[in-house]
């Protein structure tokens, strides 16, 4: 019994590792990697290195090392929260991993049906690795949403999605469903090519804005506090006191609320987008008919 538990605790310390170790690494590289600079300093993604490729070269660039970080730290998280699981819930943790797939469950059915039930780990997923991607700026990280490469790739997997459920019915209804009406069918094709590319620059572009406002503002308070306390006497002359307490308080909305917000945001899209697109009436028809 002893052993269990130590084995047990160990575990549950190796889990606790996992969602901690990538941010420590993340912070670690940063630093190692990035000479302080003096200003205002709004870049991309710093790239580390360049895989050579038989027909274009892959550059491994830091949001893709941040995303490798939060998609371990969430796996950490989930086998925390699932670690000892019992049939009656009598832990914290527990509690909390079911109350988080009740409510996947409950915002998956509620906004797409009962024939998407099976969408819940899916969406809780893109809410998740979203959310902490966004959070990374938290910690001074380059969030992953900002690079507009990472959002594309959310937004065209969500494309896939949504034509396999179009397509449900076959590629005939599908391709009519772009003269509906006819006059309109140029239109139709615009708005289906347009749908993951508005997916992508929406996440991103709301996020990359955030950061950018947050750093022009906390370059603006050091240049206003010099302007204010400039006349004070040694370093206090020197000191940014504008820039204390203020520029946290502007990362809760930015880096938090917003990051959060636009998770949200891009996982109802993901949910309405599918659901909308798939011709139930005539699909269920047609299976009516096949087990008739």
């Amino acid at each position: 019994m002893e052993n269990k538990s130590q084995r047990f605790k160990l575990l549950d310390t190796l889990y606790l590792a996992m969602m901690i170790l990538p941010i420590v690494c993340g912070i670690i590289i940063k630093v190692l990697t990035n000479p302080p600079s003096e200003g205002i300093s709004i870049t991309g993604a710093k790239i580390y290195f360049t895989l050579k490729m038989p027909i274009q070269d892959l550059p491994i660039t830091e949001s893709q090392i941040n995303s490798w970080f939060v998609m371990i730290s969430i796996t950490g998280l989930c086998l925390f929260l699932t670690h000892g699981l019992k049939e009656k819930a009598d832990t914290k943790r527990q509690h909390i991993a079911e109350w988080i797939v009740e409510n996947s469950e409950k915002l998956v059915i509620g906004n797409m049906g009962e024939f998407f039930s099976g969408f819940a780990p899916f969406i809780a997923s893109i809410l998740g690795l979203s959310a902490f991607s966004s959070l990374l700026a938290l910690f001074g990280l380059y969030a992953p949403t900002s690079d507009v490469n990472v959002t594309a790739g959310w937004a065209i997997l969500v494309f896939v999605l949504i034509t396999y459920y179009k397509c449900k019915c076959g590629p005939l209804v599908y391709a009519k469903s772009f003269a509906d009406p006819v006059l309109l069918a140029p239109l139709n094709i615009i708005s289906e090519v347009a749908t993951p590319i508005s997916m992508a620059f929406r996440h991103y572009g709301n996020v990359l804005s955030g950061s950018v406002i947050s750093v022009l503002l906390a370059s603006g308070l050091q240049g206003l506090s010099a302007i204010v306390f400039g006349k004070l006497p040694g370093f206090l002359g020197e000191f940014p006191f504008l820039q204390i307490g203020i520029p946290a308080v502007l990362s809760v909305y930015f880096d938090v609320f917003s990051g959060i917000l636009q998770a949200y945001i891009f996982a109802m899209l993901t949910m309405l987008y599918v659901a909308g697109g798939f011709p139930a009436d005539e699909y269920f028809r047609r299976k009516a008919l096949k087990n008739n």
